[in-house]
């Protein structure tokens, strides 16, 4: 099994040969201890072969590049909670499901399943975040590599760690900081409502949008920021959503006024986070 990990590492070489790392010490310490690997990407395995697919040469597919998606873990637990919460019917409907903390993502499920998703080949990509930058041009890895001589590296480095909430305010990565701030602080919250709505499997007429962040690592955007659940549903009206401000500011469970043709929901990742 490690063998196969070690295989898997040039798909993501921020995290698991240090994972690798990890797993191989407890067992030199607890050699007879069961360890289990729990992918994140699991819960979007089966996309539909449109949302797999990246717009590049085909040859590269062979080689594994596609969409894989990531914050599974948290997906498959909001779904099912959602139908502990709300009942079966509403997990197998049409929902958007957003996770917001250091990292985000965002993900169209229907009838349980993932059918699309923010985050893509890595999870530097889709709506901007703590530090990363999200979906960008493409050209700039060649603009920047000819007027500043930047590397793959250091372009990399750049999208990972120094853009995001970070790139655009210049002064703090933490939403609780910049929601203190300035208008400018907090503008690149209301671009995660497009990637929300432009799922390519008909989820513009929804069901449920459900919150969610990082449990137990930092400040969850999605579970306890109220204004910027305003900012990004303020234009989402056409989806039938509506929101009960006093619930929203209490950070309910159910934060959608009675009006609204959609629930929306906040769901902490882990029941005691």
């Amino acid at each position: 099994m490690v063998t196969e990990l070690k295989c898997l590492s040039p798909f993501d070489p921020d995290h698991l040969p240090e994972e690798i790392l990890l797993t191989e010490a407890f067992h030199r310490r607890f050699p007879d201890l069961p360890q289990v690997a729990c992918f994140d990407t699991t819960f979007h395995h089966d996309l539909p072969r449109v949302a797999q697919m990246l717009p590049i040469p085909r040859r590269y597919e062979a080689q594994g590049v596609r969409r894989y998606g990531f914050h599974g873990l948290s997906y498959a637990f909001l779904v099912e909670e959602l139908a502990r919460l709300a009942g079966p019917e509403a997990a197998q409907g049409r929902v958007i499901l957003a996770h917001l903390g250091n990292g985000a993502s965002l993900a169209a499920v229907r009838y349980g399943k993932s059918v699309d998703t923010s985050m893509s080949f890595t999870p530097a990509a889709g709506v901007p975040m703590s530090t990363r930058s999200g979906d960008l041009d493409p050209g700039l890895v060649w603009y920047l590599a000819r007027t500043e001589n930047m590397s793959a590296k250091q372009f990399n480095e750049m999208v990972n760690l120094q853009s995001g909430l970070l790139g655009i305010s210049e002064t703090s990565s933490d939403m609780r900081d910049l929601l203190k701030g300035e208008a400018r602080d907090v503008r690149a919250a209301k671009r995660s409502r497009s990637s929300a709505t432009r799922s390519r499997n008909g989820l513009r007429i929804c069901s449920g949008v459900g919150w969610s962040g990082h449990a137990g690592v930092r400040w969850g955007i999605g579970e306890n920021a109220p204004a910027v659940r305003v900012r990004i549903c303020d234009g989402l009206g056409f989806l039938g959503i509506e929101l009960e401000d006093k619930r929203n500011a209490a950070n309910e469970g159910v934060i959608s006024s009675e009006h609204s043709r959609v629930a929306v929901r906040v769901i902490r990742t882990t029941k005691n986070s």
